[in-house]
């Protein structure tokens, strides 16, 4: 498990991308080692690859998108969250239109996908970001923070002025089996007043009930209810672990967000990276060697996507 991943062979799925409507087929290509996670747009010819980093983001309103213009990949975030959670360091994300299709609203469905094309370790070992440091930034009343950590933890604390959800706090500690446990079933959510002002500028064209948690002024309206008693903070995590494997590493450190978004995880990549006294990046063979200076041996396994 020290070493880099990818997928064993192929995976393709179709579905509806939440903001365009249209219905888009993602390919997953497996890759080499130290490739990265990059996307590419197979609709439009001789269009370059697009490296999935926190400095491709290109605008953070409602989903993350990287690129530009007409070449901007948008709503990449559940994808990227699973992949981190598979612990999946390299591949080829191909898309023939806008955006990643949003399928249930969860990462669920990739889970499936990502399963059944199997898992292949390559030759170089991975790579972890080791924060040195606290780093936080702010956005108006909302912030987000990153500290030393043994292990990639997240506490969350989200407040909506809606009473099925008003304040949720969850604070997740990162494993492969957790994550799918935990994280990877809960859905994406909107108020209903707010898609329709969404659809009127164009965004949302894909959203229902088959892929988002859908509330009214009181309600949550989708027939089966929740699928967790707080889904919307674990979604906001899932999100979170998303926006973060946009460093390109494997993250060791906790990070503390209130009422955060896109955005401000964004920001908070680009702080970590303002400094090299922020960070130091070592390869899980030389995190192997130092482990025993740098935290309790018994941390290991789950740095490594095991617990």
């Amino acid at each position: 498990m020290i070493y880099q991943k990818t997928l064993a062979k192929e995976a393709t799925v179709t579905g509806i991308g939440l903001h365009s409507g249209r219905k888009i087929t993602l390919k997953l290509i497996p890759a080499s080692s130290d490739f990265g996670i990059q996307f590419k747009r197979s609709d439009i010819k001789n269009s370059p690859l697009i490296a999935a980093n926190y400095k491709t983001v290109s605008a953070t309103s409602n989903n993350t998108t990287i690129g530009q213009k007409e070449l901007a990949i948008h709503t990449i975030e559940h994808l990227l969250s699973v992949l981190y959670g598979f612990g999946i360091d390299n591949l080829l994300c191909e898309v023939d239109g806008p955006e990643v299709p949003i399928l249930d609203g969860s990462s669920s469905p990739f889970v499936y996908l990502i399963k059944d094309a199997g898992i292949k370790l390559l030759s170089l070992p991975k790579k972890f970001l080791i924060i040195k440091k606290p780093v936080s930034v702010t956005h108006q009343d909302k912030w987000a923070k990153i500290v030393p950590h043994s292990n990639l933890s997240v506490d969350s604390t989200i407040v909506f002025n809606h009473p099925k959800i008003k304040k949720q706090r969850l604070t997740f500690e990162f494993s492969c089996s957790s994550y799918f446990k935990e994280l990877a079933r809960a859905r994406t959510f909107g108020l209903l007043s707010q898609i329709e002002d969404l659809q009127k500028a164009g965004l949302a064209k894909g959203g229902s009930l088959d892929n988002a948690i859908v509330l009214d002024e009181f309600n949550v309206l989708n027939r089966d209810g929740l699928r967790f008693s707080d889904e919307f903070v674990r979604h906001k995590i899932l999100d979170t672990i998303g926006d973060i494997a946009l460093t390109g590493l494997n993250v060791v450190g906790k990070i503390t967000t209130y009422k955060s978004g896109h955005l401000l995880h964004n920001m908070l990549c680009h702080q970590i990276f303002a400094s090299i006294s922020n960070y130091e990046i070592l390869s899980a063979l030389e995190l192997e060697e130092q482990v025993t200076s740098l935290f309790e041996l018994k941390n290991m396994n789950a740095l490594l996507g095991f617990r």
